[in-house]
């Protein structure tokens, strides 16, 4: 029975062992080091047989190797078992003299190096297995952020950038489409921080809103997601957050802010970009924050767009002044279509210490084929602010 259970294990690491050392287990890790350690006795073999084919340098292989593939207590005996055999095959077949001695103290010291960077490794896991997880991790946060295919008629534009680029940020979308394809429900949250040091909170944060939303009433969820954060008890565990709600046959929105900036909404009869009065009190703070929800109609033609303050927001002046060039910019953006107008608005942003991303939900314009159409784009859209 083991011998069967261990042929199986050899043969599924043998036919997939990049999959199976992705796992970072015991198991993918022991078949690590004894592949290497074969390696590493192969190369011995040849040492004793013909030293110059094999010298004391060679080893260096095995070394780097370990590095990459093995977690901290396997490369230690790697490390440990290729300095040995190294060590005793050139005193073996060449003897020792002040030159030699300096390449094994040189070998000892590339050893300590390299266990002090694998010892660093917060993560536990090497280099590359770490990079594969940090991978993962922005590809769960792009795919929590894809708006699913809409209705004919409407459309969405996103574009994000995380702090210098690095890929990794605390800016994302959570959305929701009804089994019926007419129930809209988008959150776009910007949570405390920045780049790679936002990006773990920002994923435990989204599993949890992709959990509740289209299940809870605008409100209701995010007075779920403050008692989320206040739930983790971290100094700068807030976030901000806008939540939008949208009957993509009638194109009835509600808007409810916590703490983040004003969403703008495009009047294509006066090309401009109007701000919405949707406030309230970023989560995390305090128990029940205040928040507030507007409401209104998109018109065929009109859209709405969501950013992030990294958008707007500079060291050289205020939100009020940043808010102001989002709006010129954004008329500027969409004046040739909203095909592709997030990106080329995130692109004119000044690169800065924060994260940036834009959120555009357009209604297109059509043929008035009903009286409400008729009505919806003749009338001003309705704006009440709720408690």
């Amino acid at each position: 029975m083991q011998t069967t259970s261990l042929s199986t294990r050899v043969r599924r690491y043998l036919t997939d062992p990049v999959a199976t050392w992705r796992t970072g287990s015991r198991e993918s890790q022991t078949l690590t080091l004894v592949v290497l350690l074969v390696g590493v006795v192969a190369c011995f073999g040849v040492s004793l047989a013909s030293y110059p084919l094999m010298p004391l340098t060679a080893y260096y292989v095995w070394l780097l190797l370990g590095m990459l593939l093995l977690r901290f207590r396997p490369l230690v005996a790697l490390c440990a078992t290729t300095y040995v055999l190294s060590v005793t095959a050139m005193v073996t077949e060449v003897g020792l003299n002040p030159t030699r001695v300096t390449a094994i103290t040189t070998v000892l010291l590339s050893i300590g190096l390299i266990l002090f960077a694998s010892s660093r490794q917060h993560s536990g896991l090497p280099g590359p297995m770490s990079e594969a997880m940090l991978n993962d991790l922005r590809r769960r946060l792009q795919a929590a952020g894809t708006v699913p295919p809409l209705p004919d008629g409407w459309t969405t534009q996103s574009a994000m950038i995380a702090a210098s680029g690095v890929g990794y940020g605390g800016d994302f979308l959570v959305a929701d489409l009804s089994q019926q394809g007419r129930r809209l429900e988008m959150i776009l949250v910007d949570v405390c921080g920045k780049g790679v040091g936002a990006a773990s909170q920002a994923l435990q944060f989204g599993g949890a809103l992709g959990g509740l939303i289209g299940s809870l009433p605008p409100q209701g969820l995010l007075e779920s997601a403050n008692d989320f954060l206040l739930r983790q008890k971290q100094d700068e565990g807030f976030a901000t957050a806008i939540h939008v709600t949208v009957d993509l046959e009638t194109g009835d929105y509600g808007l409810t802010s916590a703490g983040h900036p004003p969403a703008l909404v495009w009047w294509p009869e006066d090309g401009e970009w109007r701000t919405d009065a949707a406030r309230g009190m970023a989560l995390g703070i305090v128990e029940q924050p205040e928040m507030h929800t507007t409401t209104g109609t998109l018109a065929p033609g009109q859209a709405l767009m969501f950013y992030t303050d990294g958008v707007i927001e500079y060291r050289s002046h205020d939100l009020d002044v940043g808010l102001e060039w989002l709006r010129e910019r954004g008329a500027a953006a969409v004046a040739d279509g909203f095909d592709g107008a997030a990106q080329r608005l995130l692109e004119e942003v000044r690169r800065g210490e924060d994260d940036r991303a834009v959120l555009i939900l357009h209604r297109a314009p059509g043929p008035r084929t009903t009286a409400s159409q008729d009505a919806a784009q003749d009338a001003a859209p309705t704006r009440e602010a709720l408690p």
